[in-house]
């Protein structure tokens, strides 16, 4: 057997297990209006800690869409101003003048991280801290980031689904924006390679030990929080949210799911932004790891970039196994796209989206070996918690 022979029938093999053997990730089907549980008798405390570091061009449309929820319990909103120097907390205040909710918003000025700390983990733990001294009596902490907005009915969908389960988590995972060219060739691949890494149904198996959560929009247990050691014992990840995700998950069921009814607000309007972004955490999921960075590339390489280059380079089977796993990528990226009602056209393009990502994940390794890594808001945090 030839070498391209072999290739081609390691890339079709690939794309047949990812089809059908990989908890269907690709069919996006746990999502936040499937399954919808029956409201509680009695709709018990939450309070929303909202980490924010210069937002003011969004904060006041999130804030605003917590305040505005039309949750029949009690529900507080702290905000914790992670020394911005924009006037975040002053346009959040504004904001729930506007509101007439004044009463329910708190904001609260950020110190400094101490080492081994990341800077958006130290200010979720201060805010967790102000909400168990306001709100003692509150079941549930609604961890979500500042450039979040929410429809008014989003909280109480997730409450009424933690309390059916009995869950130690319930994560959505938000609507990003896709007004922009490169938002919309690249950020849907960025939730479709989310699902295809952890598996949504997966994650939402209580027997199977995959864990994840997407940090935009996570209601979590408070009791099942500190039993799992708190924010603290992620102190120093990046992926904060699919740590957390796993610490939570030894407590009890999990479970998350694509919405629409919360969306991003922060653009990503050249492919520079997206660039950042991917790069910011890429290396971080590799566990900063050069042995694991060399089998994603060559994974990656594998399965979305071998395909189209088999199709019109080589001959005989290894092209038509070639073409087979090509258009099998396109059917996969399908629901995705409908659900960003996306032409299906993009579909065809995922192999080079595949080698963007890529790229991007390299660099985030050179970032990291060059000690930039994990740019974020003037803060390069990477491996923070080796300190």
């Amino acid at each position: 057997m030839s070498a391209v022979l072999a290739i081609a029938l390691a890339s079709f093999a690939a794309w047949l297990y990812l089809l059908a053997g990989r908890g269907l990730f690709w069919l996006a089907r746990e999502r936040d209006g499937r399954g919808e549980s029956k409201p509680p008798v009695c709709w018990p405390a939450v309070t929303a800690v909202v980490p924010a570091r210069n937002e003011a061009d969004v904060i006041e449309q999130a804030v605003s869409s917590l305040l505005q929820q039309d949750y029949p319990g009690r529900f507080d909103v702290i905000l914790v101003d992670d020394g911005s120097n924009d006037g975040t907390a002053d346009r959040a205040l504004a904001a729930a003048q506007r509101s007439a909710a004044n009463d329910r918003l708190r904001v609260i000025q950020g110190r400094p991280p101490p080492n081994g700390w990341t800077g958006k983990l130290w200010a979720m733990a201060q805010g967790l801290d102000a909400a168990k001294m306001a709100t003692p009596d509150a079941a549930y902490v609604l961890l979500t980031d500042a450039d979040i907005a929410h429809q008014p009915d989003v909280l109480r969908g997730l409450v009424s689904r933690a309390e059916a389960g009995g869950l130690s988590l319930a994560s959505l995972m938000v609507k990003l924006r896709v007004d922009t060219p490169a938002e919309r060739w690249l950020i849907p691949a960025f939730v479709f390679f989310f699902d295809m890494l952890f598996p949504f149904a997966w994650v939402n198996d209580p027997k199977r030990g995959v864990a994840a959560a997407a940090g935009g929009c996570m209601l979590v247990r408070r009791q099942a929080l500190e039993a799992g050691g708190g924010v603290a014992a992620v102190r120093g990840e990046i992926i904060d949210d699919c740590a957390l995700g796993a610490q939570l998950k030894k407590q009890g069921p999990i479970w998350l799911g694509l919405t629409d009814k919360s969306h991003s607000l922060r653009p990503y309007g050249s492919l520079a932004d997206v660039w950042r972004m991917i790069a910011r955490s890429a290396y971080a999921q590799l566990g900063y790891s050069l042995f694991n960075l060399l089998g994603a590339v060559l994974g990656m390489g594998l399965v979305f970039v071998a395909p189209p280059l088999l199709f019109a380079l080589a001959t005989g089977p290894a092209r038509w196994l070639g073409l087979a796993a090509w258009l099998m990528m396109t059917l996969a990226y399908q629901p995705m796209l409908r659900f960003y009602r996306l032409s299906p056209l993009y579909g065809f393009g995922l192999p080079a989206i595949g080698a963007l990502y890529t790229a991007c994940t390299v660099d985030s390794a050179l970032q990291v070996w060059r000690g930039r890594g994990g740019q974020w808001k003037g803060r390069a945090q990477a491996m923070a918690g080796s300190s």
